[in-house]
């Protein structure tokens, strides 16, 4: 089974809408677990326009299951991450003022910068995980930092789903037997939902974790977050 770790940035975002501490972003933390996800995720930002950094320290308390912090490697995010020791960190090359994430590490460029980080971070224990586009060529770049893992960007494939290209799914799955090949785990999000989940995992071997946020909130305002949580999991079976 594909494991689901419910990334809870929107719970923060509607927080912060209103300033105090309503809605809990530590009790959503909570609560997903106990509804059955596999894990929780945060996306801290440096403006900490959702989740703040005090929330993953916060957050590291009461983790039960498995706890995942994404971010831009920058040095307060670094310290971060060391100082909590989560379960797995997965970095991404967001630009300061991005809305949200829009693209995967150039694993060839960038390669001697990754591989000293990832393996400062293994030296800690933390699996290690790399955003990236369906490229081949960026998973066989990914492999040469040591990662433990790489997370396929999807959002192309969502928006192409969604206008019914089914065959968007491809890269995905060529990316994912490659991965297998070179010894590389396999974890995937963005703009994934309950519509196009049950596809992209029958398409897409060994694929050990997804990561899903905005779509999960936004169908747990009509269908209720542990409702929802139970309907992933189904269709990750």
């Amino acid at each position: 089974m594909t494991k689901l770790s419910v990334n809870i940035n929107k719970i923060a975002t509607l927080r912060n809408s209103r300033g105090g501490q309503f809605p809990s972003v530590l009790q959503a933390a909570i609560d997903v677990q106990k509804f059955g996800a596999d894990g929780v995720t945060i996306h801290p930002r440096p403006d900490e326009r959702h989740i703040r950094y005090q929330d993953a320290y916060d957050i590291q308390s009461i983790i039960k299951t498995e706890f995942n912090i994404e971010g831009n490697p920058i040095e307060s995010f670094l310290k971060m991450v060391v100082d909590i020791k989560p379960t797995q960190v997965t970095l991404v090359p967001d630009a300061i003022d991005a809305l949200t994430s829009n693209a995967g590490w150039n694993t060839i460029k960038h390669r001697s910068y990754l591989r000293e980080i990832i393996s400062e971070f293994k030296k800690q224990g933390i699996r290690t995980s790399i955003f990236v586009d369906p490229n081949l060529e960026m998973v066989e770049g990914a492999a040469a930092t040591g990662t433990d893992r790489i997370e396929l960007y999807t959002e192309d494939f969502a928006a192409q789903y969604n206008l019914g290209n089914k065959k968007a799914i491809e890269p995905y799955t060529k990316c994912a037997l490659k991965a297998t090949e070179l010894g590389l785990g396999i974890n995937a999000g963005h703009d994934l939902s309950l519509e196009n989940i049950g596809f992209f995992k029958e398409n897409v071997p060994n694929l050990l974790e997804v990561s899903i946020g905005h779509a999960l909130i936004c169908e747990s305002i009509y269908m209720g977050i542990e409702n929802v949580i139970g309907q992933y999991l189904q269709k990750l079976k």
